[in-house]
């Protein structure tokens, strides 16, 4: 699973990179200071198994800071997108190139008003041409790519419907999408229209978050108050991916306490000059006291549990002591697919031991689960598998 961060050149999102995995990367105001993507290990955050079993645990693929699990999920800053991406403008060719894998879109709006659809420096520009904009290029670029699927179907000697979701499959695998991504989306559109057909195969393959990015400048909080009454079908969050960057820069340096998605408390005041102090107060009153956050962790969070519909499974060797066959307390937490059975998950978690999988327990009520066990969002499970 692999969140994409997108957007114009100049939007912010080596910024919102830099604020979710702290890897020091190039920001500059220049477009495309992006062109190579960054890759980064970001994290969602969620209340952690262990408060409710009442351990101690001591993870391995993950982090558990007082009752919080830091799941990591993997993130791709792109090349800035403009107008004509599709047709190779820009470095159109190879955003979407970079971008094929992504199973989530993250999209940074400058929501200042400041860049235009270019990146270059402007005023009172409008923040829902750069949605509009975006939007189009992929669903241009996806709809190119299933028109040459359909010409390839055309000359098929039957036509049936699994004929064409096979072709769809073959053409469309390299773009992250799958047969039951063409499978729903064939029931919402037909294949006839094929630029709706690819806006729904867009929709359903690469569903978007909006980070309304920058939202603690001028004109931003009323730019963003337009951009929601004119989207209201869209997840749009308030997000100051700078004032992300300083709390986390803060808190590494033991100035303030600080769990990424809330607010902040300062430890010693005398170890603050006026411009740092002054810095947070900013923080503090134009971002966290109007909008709850930064928005940076709320927008890997919803990214995730609400647009992927994922859940966290905790896999352990040992259902009575909650650990691995090393002794480790909750060692691992899996993101996975709401809907997977516990033989699928036994899959992910290794070929042999879905190829030799028995059955499982599951921790809270030790009962026995069978293969085509729906897994529950926080399951303790163990896998019982031929030895």
């Amino acid at each position: 699973m692999q969140i994409g961060l997108v957007g114009k050149p100049s939007c912010g999102k080596s910024s919102f990179f830099k604020a979710a995995t702290l890897i020091d990367v190039k920001i500059t105001g220049i477009p495309f200071c992006t062109i190579e993507p960054n890759i980064g290990m970001g994290y969602v955050i969620v209340d952690c198994i262990c408060k409710e079993y009442k351990v101690k645990c001591n993870p391995k693929n993950s982090v558990c800071k007082d009752g919080k699990r830091f799941i990591p999920v993997k993130l791709i800053d792109v090349a800035g997108l403009v107008p004509g991406a599709h047709e190779g403008r820009g470095l159109g060719n190879k955003f979407l190139d970079d971008l094929r894998q992504a199973s989530v879109l993250i999209h940074i709006v400058d929501c200042s008003g400041t860049r235009d659809a270019e990146g270059k420096v402007t005023i009172d520009y409008d923040p829902s041409l750069d949605i509009e904009f975006l939007e189009k290029e992929i669903d241009l670029w996806f709809a190119g790519v299933i028109k040459r699927a359909i010409e390839k179907f055309a000359r098929i000697s039957t036509s049936s419907k699994s004929d064409l979701v096979q072709v769809l499959t073959e053409n469309l695998s390299g773009l992250g999408i799958t047969k039951e991504h063409i499978n729903l989306a064939l029931e919402k559109s037909s294949i006839g229209d094929v630029e709706n057909f690819a806006t729904v195969i867009r929709k359903v393959s690469k569903p978007i978050v909006i980070a309304a990015n920058k939202i603690d400048m001028k004109f931003s909080q009323e730019n963003y108050e337009k951009l929601k009454e004119r989207y209201e079908d869209l997840l749009m969050i308030p997000t100051s991916a700078e004032s992300e960057i300083a709390l986390k820069k803060a808190s590494e340096r033991g100035l303030i306490e600080y769990l990424p998605g809330d607010d902040f408390n300062i430890l010693d005041a005398s170890k603050l000059d006026e411009r740092q102090k002054n810095a947070l107060e900013t923080i503090k009153n134009e971002v966290i006291k109007k909008y709850g956050s930064t928005g940076v962790q709320e927008c890997l969070n919803k990214a995730v549990f609400d647009k992927l519909n994922y859940i966290v499974v905790y896999p352990v060797a040992d259902i009575n002591k909650l650990t691995d066959k090393n002794g480790n307390v909750l060692p691992d937490a899996f993101l996975i697919k709401k809907g997977t059975t516990l033989k699928e998950f036994a899959f992910l978690l290794h070929s042999d031991i879905g190829e030799r999988f028995i059955g499982g327990l599951e921790a809270k009520t030790k009962r026995k689960l069978g293969a085509e066990y729906v897994l529950q969002n926080n399951d303790v499970v163990e896998i019982l598998f031929k030895r």
